[in-house]
């Protein structure tokens, strides 16, 4: 039911990519889609066990794969720079442009 809803998610967010025609609107779809994938992520990692990999005396414990958790930091850390980046891009196009929909855009700076 989970895998479900992060699938939902995923999707919402592509759909919201394609056929939003603003701006800031594919920006925030992207973003969406992002966190589903990293909640996907998440939940393989976390499909073995949910306990971290740290020494102690228990023994017989299954503990989740730290490998995904370490990628999945990264992918944060570089999908917020990705996000923050083209919302810069998003403010330089609207120093020149009177609106965001990419529509329009494209017919005003179309030669």
């Amino acid at each position: 039911m989970l895998e479900a809803f992060i699938f939902a998610t995923i999707l919402i967010g592509f759909f919201g990519i394609i056929f939003k025609q603003n701006l800031v609107m594919k920006i925030i779809s992207m973003d969406v889609m992002s966190t589903g994938v990293i909640a996907y992520y998440v939940l393989v990692a976390s499909k073995n066990g949910l306990f971290t990999p740290i020494l102690g005396n228990k023994e017989n414990i299954n503990y989740a794969d730290p490998v995904p958790q370490a990628v999945i930091l990264t992918a944060i850390v570089i999908g917020f720079s990705i996000q923050a980046l083209m919302l810069v891009g998003v403010m330089k196009l609207a120093k020149n442009n009177p609106t965001l929909e990419s529509s329009e855009i494209e017919k005003n700076n179309t030669p």
